[in-house]
């Protein structure tokens, strides 16, 4: 298959949008006698008129060699080995190329079999991901149409998409991903694919879906995406509680808390909502209406905050078990601030004669999802200032922490 070349004069990206990084590591592979092109998602949001979020590169070098050449290089993957070059808190993630059987509807377990370029794009999922960009001479390399579906704004897979989605079922949840961020139309005989292969999602790993959802709960497209989601019944499949209370008039809440996120995000210099705020806006309207029903139930006995705390800690396992498994430190984290929503608006409809902050280290979270309410409810805003100034206040006379700097003992020569 002989690709298409686009030359700069054609395609018109401009090369100081490129990570000057990247653009380095690039030119290091080629030295050392490499192929090397960048790849990907960096080149369909350029060419999309997008900032993009990361630079990946595909290259002939294997990761070993990979590691050799570059010092800050660490290997990760065991199903699909990649190099991960560190610049700070920045990632190049470098990926050798490779080849598949895109014949097979099996579900991809290993894919460590290198390639060649034309192979390596072959076996991605969507045309608008499968272009290399030739840094050096400014050209683009599309073996598969890519550039002329980005410019019409069409979605398809690569190959068959009924045998796409069963190797690879993460690939349903990209789709939407795409279609959410940048309103693509999905070619009919993919959607059918997605229709008939969706319960096929079950079979991937807990780990890549819960990454996808946090990057769509970040990416300012949230609403769209969880719409899709819920429409297509990806959702029922993974998070069917979530997905019962969407389909419900109570559901608007939970979509009212995705249209803010997704105003916050795309506001600049705005801090964003990290990511237990941004996955608890799934679970707070579940979760105080199952609240307020206890205490219809049982009036004059609200559950205190320590039983509360309980309840939250089951809520969360009950909402994302058997499928995933949250991380300790964001379930952690998930637990104080839904928890401390109930210390700042109690269940109880008394008057908070006096604000106590409590020595929970990270209160703060609770205090953000609360803002995050606020800007929902202005008639929240006035306690909010009041809790605010509080802990201002609190942190202001907080004496400095007395631990001890950690000592080395210098070596013996």
């Amino acid at each position: 298959m002989r690709p298409k070349k686009i030359s700069k004069s054609t395609h018109k990206i401009d090369i100081s949008l490129v990570d000057p990084d990247a653009l380095k590591a690039v030119h290091k592979l080629r030295q050392a006698g490499y192929t090397a092109y960048l790849v990907g998602g960096c080149i369909r949001d350029l060419l999309l008129n997008q900032k993009p979020k990361d630079f990946d590169i595909s290259t002939s070098a294997k990761p070993e060699e990979v590691k050799k050449l570059f010092r800050n290089c660490i290997l990760i993957g065991r199903r699909f080995r990649l190099a991960h070059l560190r610049y700070g808190r920045k990632i190049l993630e470098v990926s050798t190329f490779r080849k598949g059987d895109n014949e097979t509807d099996s579900l991809i377990l290993e894919d460590n079999v290198w390639g060649t370029p034309e192979e390596d794009v072959i076996r991605r999922d969507f045309t608008i991901n499968g272009i290399f960009f030739d840094s050096e001479l400014e050209t683009l390399i599309d073996y598969v149409g890519g550039y002329e579906d980005i410019k019409k704004k069409y979605l398809h897979t690569i190959g068959e998409p009924f045998i796409r989605f069963r190797q690879d079922p993460v690939r349903m949840i990209r789709l939407l991903k795409f279609e959410a961020r940048f309103g693509l139309e999905v070619d009919p005989k993919t959607r059918q694919a997605l229709l008939e292969c969706r319960s096929e999602i079950v079979k991937s790993s807990q780990a890549r879906i819960l990454e996808e959802l946090f990057k769509m709960l970040e990416s300012g497209s949230s609403k769209n995406f969880v719409t899709l989601m819920t429409k297509y019944g990806l959702l029922e499949n993974l998070l069917p509680e979530i997905s019962h209370f969407l389909e419900h008039k109570e559901g608007h809440e939970i979509y009212n808390f995705l249209d803010e996120i997704d105003m916050i995000i795309k506001e600049p210099h705005t801090p964003k909502p990290t990511r237990a705020i941004l996955i608890s806006a799934l679970l707070f309207p579940i979760l105080d209406e199952k609240l307020k029903l206890h205490v219809e139930k049982i009036p004059g006995k609200p559950p205190h905050l320590g039983l509360i705390q309980k309840e939250v800690s089951l809520f969360i396992d009950q909402i994302f078990r058997p499928f995933f498994h949250m991380p300790k430190r964001i379930k952690a984290r998930m637990v104080t601030l839904l928890t401390s929503q109930y210390r700042l608006t109690p269940l109880e409809d008394r008057l908070v004669k006096r604000i106590r902050i409590p020595q929970t280290p990270e209160f703060y979270l609770g205090l953000e999802f609360f803002k995050l309410r606020a800007r929902l409810e202005p008639a929240l805003l006035t306690t909010y200032e009041k809790w605010n100034d509080a802990y201002t206040n609190y942190l202001k006379k907080k004496p400095p922490s007395t631990t001890s700097p950690r000592r080395f003992r210098r070596r013996r020569k």
